[in-house]
């Protein structure tokens, strides 16, 4: 063994090192149990996730004049079927775990015919009506309490990296086959006609058609607010 070698091997071997690299594991490991599987923490998140699902039922039983009792919602319409399993999906995807989000997100577009990228992030109370066609990229923001009708596309320009898809705010209602597109923010309580292509930002309280989307009215906001 040359004295290289020999002096490579007392570094390998110095206690100090081993001792260095035994701190750095338990901090790991440490971090890993206080934030992803410490109890109290899993189960304050849990608590979330039930209290948001239930926000999501009760919105379809005031929102939709259809709904006759809460057993049909949960069994024959798919938006909150779809919601369910973006909410398991989007838990899986914040802590990191491979592959499973984007196999339920598949199987949930499979079942409902409604595309949600595990990433996005959705407010509570938020009602995809019919569903069929819907899709939310990966980093589009859906705020509370907003209203999603069939063949709504939340998606990107295929310009743009990093944060590229759009932000909703509160309460804001997307007709039917309407597209919104890019990094841009669409003001709470804000209405965007059927089959409109937004490309740029648009105020809260008002109402945009068309293609391209063009604001044609401002009107107060709704009753339900953004809290």
């Amino acid at each position: 063994m040359s004295l290289s070698d020999w002096e490579q091997l007392k570094i390998t071997i110095n206690p100090k090192t081993i001792r260095l690299k035994s701190l750095l594991t338990m901090t790991a490991y440490n971090r890993l149990s206080n934030s992803i599987y410490s109890y109290p923490q899993s189960w304050a998140t849990l608590k979330k996730v039930g209290k948001t699902l239930v926000e999501d039922y009760a919105i379809v039983m005031r929102r939709d004049v259809a709904t006759t009792n809460w057993l049909e919602v949960l069994l024959c319409y798919p938006g909150p079927q779809a919601i369910i399993l973006y909410r398991l999906a989007h838990l899986l995807h914040n802590l990191g775990v491979f592959f499973l989000p984007r196999f339920i997100s598949h199987l949930a577009r499979f079942l409902t015919g409604i595309e949600i990228h595990p990433g996005a992030v959705i407010g509570k109370g938020v009602f995809i009506d019919h569903g069929m066609g819907v899709v939310i990229g990966e980093t589009a923001v859906v705020g509370d309490y907003c209203l999603l009708y069939q063949g709504v596309t939340l998606g990107g320009t295929g310009k743009e990296s990093g944060k590229r898809h759009p932000t909703l705010g509160c309460n804001v209602t997307v007709g039917a086959g309407a597209k919104i597109l890019g990094n841009i923010n669409i003001g709470s309580h804000a209405r965007v006609g059927a089959v409109a292509v937004v490309l740029q930002d648009v105020p809260s309280n008002s109402t945009v058609v068309g293609i391209p989307g063009r604001i044609i009215s401002q009107g107060e906001q709704e009753d339900l607010d953004c809290n």
